[in-house]
């Protein structure tokens, strides 16, 4: 019979916990659960198999003990895993750590492989951040933020300059792994010519060297993953490389973007706009509500203040399919680190 319940499980002497357990078999604790991941986690647990510890608070020294006895863990990508953690993770039991996440750049994997800790990332439908892409680009081209913005308070007037077709500009595809591909597909519908770059050799849309591509494309959309050769891949010299006029999509990783050069870039006028899903630093900002509080990131400042720049909170994953598939992914990595590894 599956377990259900409601436990504080913090080690004495920290604040209470709230934690759930459900299912049978191998344990995984899940941290950082959201309300829809946490209705998942009940429901496909059973099914496969494992008995989950779940918590909607995030993996943090104060409930280390709610993963005791537990060999794996499954984290959010909200939320950073630092050294000190790994370590008191390990010091537990912890061997296996699934981030419900492609990347795992907020994880310290040189900490993680010195305490003997693997870390693993999720696949999930590409087609949610695929079709946020679009959505912003397009949104971009037609100076979505003006219009709406206009209406919502009355004013229906048409923008003082047309918007563009997307089907007469060139966008730029930097990073063609599974989203990247999906972008490109996308993008071929609308007829517009499509430039492509990755490190790794690539038939997606028109390969072209880096410089290349910015200097073409009026739209530049980033798919990387975020490593130390790609950390502020644009920076302030490469954007100067883009065309007048041109926007910047990302909704990869914030830190492929040098967002110092971006305001500089869009307040001179060399760029035309830009939408960003992800941010440097974003955890400091992202998923809470600041209305009523003043934000002290003055680049965040700058940016909302310019009439062509959208934001919106690492959101672009966030779909139905997408979450199930984080979730479904997540323990089934779990489960397969238990069946490669079993107790000795």
């Amino acid at each position: 019979m599956p377990l259900t319940g409601r436990a504080s499980t913090a080690p004495k002497g920290s604040p209470a916990v709230d934690a759930s357990v459900v299912g049978s078999g191998p344990g995984v604790t899940a941290y950082g659960c959201s309300e829809h991941e946490e209705r998942l986690f009940r429901e496909l647990a059973p099914r496969l198999g494992v008995r989950s510890t779940l918590t909607r608070s995030p993996l943090t020294a104060k409930n280390l003990a709610l993963a005791a006895g537990n060999r794996c863990v499954s984290v959010s990508h909200r939320t950073p895993v630092r050294g000190s953690v790994l370590s008191a993770l390990s010091r537990v039991g912890v061997e296996y750590v699934s981030t419900r996440s492609i990347g795992c750049n907020h994880v310290d994997l040189a900490v993680a492989e010195s305490v003997g800790i693997t870390v693993g990332t999720v696949s999930y439908s590409p087609g949610s951040v695929a079709d946020y892409t679009l959505m912003l680009i397009l949104m971009l081209v037609r100076d979505a933020r003006s219009v709406v913005s206009r209406s919502a308070g009355h004013d229906y007037r048409l923008n003082d300059v047309p918007g563009r077709e997307l089907g007469d500009l060139t966008v730029g595809v930097i990073g063609t792994g599974r989203i990247g591909s999906a972008v490109v597909s996308r993008l071929r519908g609308f007829g517009c010519r499509v430039l492509t770059h990755d490190s790794r050799p690539t038939r997606h849309g028109h390969p072209v060297p880096l410089e290349e591509l910015l200097e073409g494309s009026d739209v530049v959309t980033l798919h990387a993953p975020l490593a130390p050769d790609t950390h502020h891949l644009l920076d302030r010299r490469r954007i100067a490389r883009m065309k007048p006029g041109a926007c910047v999509v990302n909704t990869g990783r914030g830190a492929l973007l040098d967002t110092h050069a971006l305001v500089r870039a869009l307040e001179d006028g060399h760029l035309g706009g830009a939408a960003l899903d992800v941010l440097e630093h974003e955890d400091e900002i992202f998923y809470e509500d600041h209305r009523g509080t003043r934000i002290e990131n003055e680049v965040v400042r700058r940016l909302q203040a310019h009439p062509n720049v959208l934001l919106s909170p690492h959101t672009a994953y966030f779909t139905d399919r997408a979450v199930r598939d984080m979730v479904t992914n997540s323990l089934l990595s779990c489960l397969d680190f238990e069946s490669r590894n079993p107790r000795g």
